[in-house]
């Protein structure tokens, strides 16, 4: 029993299911539709009150019903509700654990036909005589319990299948120009029969062989930025012909350009414009009218006729920044014989520009609301027709003419719209970016790198998948680890071969065709498998009907051990009328004595309960106990929208687990872009990561403040192969770079978008430099320099002496620039000095306070002694 997918039968206080069809209320109709089968009423068992516990009081989540009582009696768990039964009131009463329902037998079948959609461990016996009289026995149970209790060999049980129709072996080499017989991808055809609920699982292989034919179509911007490139590959044909003829004995190339819809606001419409619209344009005064797209040269392996196409062009002049070259790439990739893509090569589509594409809804900006139709518009000048006429395509559209064509698109565009087109190939499959030269100097070994970047990954696409299958894969890469969720390899090489294991779930039986064809096909490839998927939902016993049977009490048809009663005639073997006196059967709608008739959710006829209809959905069982609608929800929704529920539990989709079914077993939402499962920091748990590193964080758990950075935890590996001259399989740093696929270069390439830049000082002073990058399969890609930059040691005293002499000089310096400073200001004073003074007039003074030595006086005076007289002066 443990073996039956975990469906437990239920105890034995609780009657095991009587079938019946979905009986309307009125007990005037019932028994009047198919298959109205009922146990004739000796073989009703009686519950026994000794085994059988009395119900507890019913709760109130999904509102209080009698199936209540029945489910607390018969140790049944209630969605929502607690497993406890009325023994935990019991003082001394040891309860028994809570077992879950056997939904085989939970009475949701009325037919073989129902009991197969329950679940695939159910199965349905279709002996006349299955059961004994007074025995509660469901013809829908586990496969073991139909055994043990007598079934024999008439059971319908089917299981899913799948068979190999048409498996041709991998080819090992593309044989140079015999692409036609290249196998790639094994089995081609299978059949897959599902029974609704059940799984298959079949394994398919790809391999990258090596010497593939390749086409490659260059799709080129000539706007007027594009001039220098244009100049630039004017001898590009003969160059990458021979880069790319030793990958491959089978090239050949074409050549197409662009430049944006002639209309405005996108081109220069004014008159003057028309014939030349650079007139004005003082850089480059001449160019020729713009274009949308133009196809110049269908795929040859004359390399000359490129070149000479290249040498022809003049570059044009748009308006606004972005180009028209969706447009182009949509019609390089639908007119697939004027481009002239070969059916078995690998086609690339390389579309070199510098700046933004436009895309749809851009075209309503001139009046264009017609969306694209995704058809080929060019004329007998393998011109684009329809520029003027519909907008630019969206995304959606790109990726599915790209994938219906089998065409890898390779954007080559300038560094700082790098990231922009990054995050197209998102959205676009097979689609690979590289960073162009402003000059296009780089366009070969850009077209080289992303040949090698395609040809190293397998990513399985899906095409008319039917919407009732659920698919999942598990990828097993070159290094034989499998990876569940998966369906994409990267890091092989050529002719490594990938190995996908699909499983294929049918949820239910399809409304209309019970035959499907769905496809896988790996991203740029033309293989693909063609699956082919027939429905199990119909009984083998089915087909073998008895009109008005003896079993029938000649009034219904047997089938399948049941009967479908006639008009007018009810029962479990059509023995009752309508309008007879039913009530001594009453008793045997009850679960047990003092219950509600039919649970009080139905009404009873003819030893059987009839049940109610609701707008919730079905009510169903013996005694009208389960429902499809109280399960438990999530968010408003039954089961989550991923599973089907049954008499009050989920019955999860594939890919679902939980009581209601909200989590998922999905990891793809866990893997980050580097292929690691949150970040290497956590668990995926429903889908979502869980981080259990301390300090991480984030949705892949990839911001981490505290964990030691990558750097630091590489760095162990590279000191060790250094120390070991770069040997791995030395034991320790074999334990150190066990997940590291390790490449020794002489220069580090610095400016690599997709790498990290490491670098740190080793203990001789020396600068070793090393980048990593993740690998989808776990896996580090390493790249090291063979040899770590040191420079040469300086002597000691020579820096010592250095310093002191740099010190003397400073001084020195300093002490004539003072000395000069000072001279120059002396110099200023002194020219001024000898300025005033010859600007000076002197007068002559006496000065006040001088006094002569000799003073003369005079004295007025009269001698009249001698009588004379004296007037002069006396010194």
């Amino acid at each position: 029993m443990e073996a039956e997918a975990g469906l437990i039968e239920v105890s034995r206080c609780s009657l095991e299911v009587a079938l019946r069809f979905r009986a309307p209320a009125s007990t005037s109709h019932l028994g009047r539709g198919p298959r109205a089968v009922r146990l004739r009423e000796e073989e009703w068992p009686r519950p026994d009150p000794s085994t059988c516990s009395p119900p507890r009081s019913p709760a109130t989540v999904f509102g209080p019903t009698a199936s209540d009582f029945h489910l607390a009696q018969s140790g049944l768990r209630v969605p929502g509700r607690s497993p406890r039964r009325a023994e935990l009131a019991r003082p001394g009463v040891r309860p028994a654990p809570p077992r879950r329902l056997n939904i085989c037998a939970s009475g949701s079948a009325t037919s073989c036909e129902e009991c197969l959609l329950i679940h695939p461990k159910c199965a349905w016996c279709s002996k006349e005589d299955f059961g004994s009289p007074r025995s509660v026995i469901s013809r829908c149970d586990l496969r073991a319990n139909l055994v043990r209790n007598g079934c024999g060999g008439q059971m319908e049980s089917p299981a899913s299948s799948s068979r190999v129709l048409r498996s041709l072996p991998l080819s090992s080499k593309g044989s140079g120009s015999a692409g036609w017989d290249v196998i790639q991808m094994t089995p081609q055809e299978i059949a897959v029969n599902l029974r609704p609920g059940d799984k298959t699982t079949f394994q398919l292989q790809v391999r990258q062989v090596e010497d593939y034919p390749v086409d490659l179509y260059y799709l080129m911007d000539l706007s007027l930025s594009m001039k220098d490139d244009l100049d630039n590959i004017r001898n590009l044909g003969t160059k990458l012909a021979e880069e790319m003829r030793k990958l491959t004995s089978n090239f050949r190339l074409g050549f197409g350009s662009f430049v944006d819809k002639d209309i405005s606001p996108f081109s220069y419409t004014a008159p003057r414009y028309q014939t030349n619209p650079c007139i004005g344009y003082k850089l480059f005064p001449n160019c020729v009218p713009s274009f949308g797209f133009r196809h110049l040269l269908p795929l040859t392996d004359r390399v000359d006729s490129f070149n000479e196409e290249v040498r022809k062009q003049r570059v044009s002049r748009n308006r606004d920044a972005p180009e028209g070259g969706f447009d182009a790439v949509l019609q390089a990739a639908v007119c697939k014989e004027k481009i002239g893509w070969r059916k078995d090569a690998l086609h690339l589509l390389v579309f070199t520009t510098d700046d933004v594409p436009h895309i749809a809804l851009d075209g309503k900006l001139g009046g264009l609301v017609q969306p694209h139709d995704g058809q080929c518009h060019l004329n007998e000048a393998n011109e684009y027709t329809a520029s003027n006429q519909m907008d630019y395509p969206s995304l959606a559209l790109l990726g599915e003419k790209l994938a219906e064509n089998n065409i890898n698109l390779i954007f080559a565009v300038t560094k700082n719209h790098y990231m922009l087109y990054k995050n197209f190939t998102a959205l676009i499959p097979g689609t690979t970016v590289e960073i162009l030269d402003g000059d296009s100097k780089n366009i070969i070994q850009l077209i080289i790198n992303a040949y090698n970047s395609i040809r190293s990954k397998v990513e399985l696409s899906v095409w008319d998948q039917p919407e009732d299958l659920n698919l999942f894969f598990t990828a097993t890469c070159q290094d034989g680890v499998s990876y569940p969720g998966q369906r994409k390899c990267e890091g092989l090489k050529i002719g490594d071969t990938a190995s996908f294991e699909v499983s294929v779930e049918a949820r239910s039986c399809p409304s209309r065709h019970m035959e499907h064809v769905f496809a896988l096909r790996p991203v740029g490839f033309r293989d693909s498998l063609a699956v082919g998927v027939t429905y199990n939902c119909t009984c083998g016993c089915s087909v073998r009907l008895k009109p008005n049977s003896a079993s029938c009490s000649g009034s219904g048809t047997y089938v399948c051990g049941l009967c479908e009663c006639n008009p007018g005639y009810l029962g479990t073997r059509c023995e009752c009328q309508d309008g007879e006196n039913q009530s001594v059967y009453q008793n045997l709608c009850r679960e047990a004595e003092g219950k509600p008739l039919c649970s009080g959710r139905g009404e009873c006829s003819c030893n059987q309960c009839s049940c109610f209809e609701s707008e919730f959905g079905k009510i169903y069982g013996t005694f009208c106990e389960c429902d499809n609608f109280s399960c438990a929800r999530n968010k408003g929704v039954l089961c989550s929208g991923h599973g089907e529920c049954h008499c009050g539990e989920c019955k999860c989709h594939a890919g679902y687990i939980g009581d209601n079914c909200n989590c998922s077993t999905d990891i793809s939402t866990c893997r980050g872009k580097d292929g690691q499962i949150c970040s290497d920091r956590g668990h995926c748990v429903c889908g979502q990561c869980q981080c259990t590193e301390p300090g991480a964080f984030g949705e892949m758990c990839e911001k981490c403040p505290t964990c030691p950075d990558a750097c630091s935890t590489k760095r162990d590996c590279v000191e060790c192969l250094l120390l070991h001259s770069g040997k791995p399989d030395n034991q320790t740093c074999h334990s150190l770079c066990r997940d590291e696929v390790i490449t020794w270069v002489d220069t580090i390439a610095k400016d690599d978008p997709e790498a990290v830049l490491c670098f740190y000082k080793t203990p001789k002073d020396c600068v070793m430099m090393f980048t990593y990058a993740e690998l989808p399969n776990g896996k580090s890609s390493l790249t090291v320099l063979r040899e770590p930059e040191c420079g040469n040691t300086p002597n000691a005293m020579t820096i010592l002496l250095a310093v002191v002499g740099s010190i003397l000089l400073v001084g020195l310096a300093l002490l004539a620039i003072w000395k000069l400073l000072v001279t120059i200001h002396d110099r200023r004073e002194f020219a001024k000095f000898q300025s005033e003074r010859s600007r000076a007039r002197y007068e002559m003074a006496s000065n006040p306070l001088y006094r002569k030595p000799i003073s003369t006086h005079t004295v007025d005076f009269t001698f009249n002694k001698f009588n004379k007289s004296y007037n002069g002066t006396v010194d």
